[in-house]
């Protein structure tokens, strides 16, 4: 028959791993928003292959410690040679940066498989890579737009989105936020380009999001290097930049906190079971 300690020991145990599985967890960055792929492909185990793993190794890396950077490896031949990048949108916390980049490498092998170029674009984060240099390059195609529903928008939150992306036009920066009473913006440049390129394609994306949606409530525009969105009553939540990160680390903080109170707990707890159990022992020779 079990010692009732033990029985105790496994029953306690148990609330508390389901208390953990039940604490909510931070709020996620990899919703996915577009992907493309380029018509060229490599063949299996080639070096441009080795090259690619390496480079998409090398993002996932750096991503634990910067919000951005570029990569060029380099091949015996020219066709082996592959460039790549990735970018955290500026409010993110290291650890969600991270986390978002791991994911969107993750799923550039399977949308595009053994593509020479290759570009994800997640809520939080971009990532890219390609046979032929982008680096620098200005790239103002549309990739991604999307507007909400019209309607229920008057003049008045119209005059307000307007401030608000002027605004952003503006700001100055790759990364800009702004908002006016329930209207907010956001728009953000990759890291590779210069200040006069930033501002040359974010001002190309706010003419197109502004004429494209009209008066939806919110609206995203997406081109190659840089994008813009909008929102309406708090469809979407853009934090300022340069913030106290103590806001955007609160939530992991407090469920490691948790997460530390319950192992501590749960130490102490078996260290008290194991020390009755031994007493129990000695009491029953």
């Amino acid at each position: 028959m079990e010692n009732p300690a033990s029985q105790l020991l496994i029953t306690l145990s148990l609330h508390i791993i389901t208390v953990f599985f039940l604490i909510p967890a931070a709020s996620a960055s990899d919703s996915f928003i577009y992907g493309g792929c380029s018509q060229i492909k490599y063949a299996a185990g080639s070096q441009f292959e080795a090259n690619l793993n390496s480079l998409l190794t090398s993002l996932v890396n750096s991503a634990t410690y910067s919000a951005y950077n570029k990569f060029k490896i380099m091949g015996l031949a020219p066709q082996d040679v592959v460039y790549g990048l990735y970018q955290c949108r500026a409010d993110l916390a290291m650890p969600d940066c991270a986390t978002c980049v791991a994911e969107a490498v993750s799923r550039l092998g399977p949308l595009c498989p053994q593509a020479c170029g290759a570009a994800v674009q997640l809520d939080g984060c971009f990532a890219k890579y390609d046979n032929v240099s982008f680096i620098g390059a200005e790239d103002k195609a549309v990739v991604a737009k999307k507007c909400g529903p019209s309607g229920g928008f008057d003049a008045d939150q119209m005059a307000l989105r307007d401030a608000v992306l002027a605004g952003l036009s503006r700001a100055g920066g790759p990364y800009r936020v702004g908002g006016s009473a329930d209207v907010q913006g956001v728009a953000q440049c990759v890291g590779d380009l210069s200040n006069g390129q930033c501002q040359d394609c974010l001002t190309d994306a706010l003419r197109q999001l502004k004429a494209e949606c009209g008066g939806a409530v919110f609206g995203d525009m997406f081109l190659g290097k840089c994008y813009a969105r909008y929102s309406t009553s708090g469809a979407h939540a853009y934090t300022q930049p340069n913030h106290d990160h103590s806001t955007a680390h609160s939530d992991s903080e407090k469920t490691f906190a948790i997460v530390l109170g319950l192992l501590a707990s749960v130490a102490l707890l078996i260290i008290f079971l194991t020390f009755l159990r031994r007493i129990s022992n000695r009491n029953g020779k």
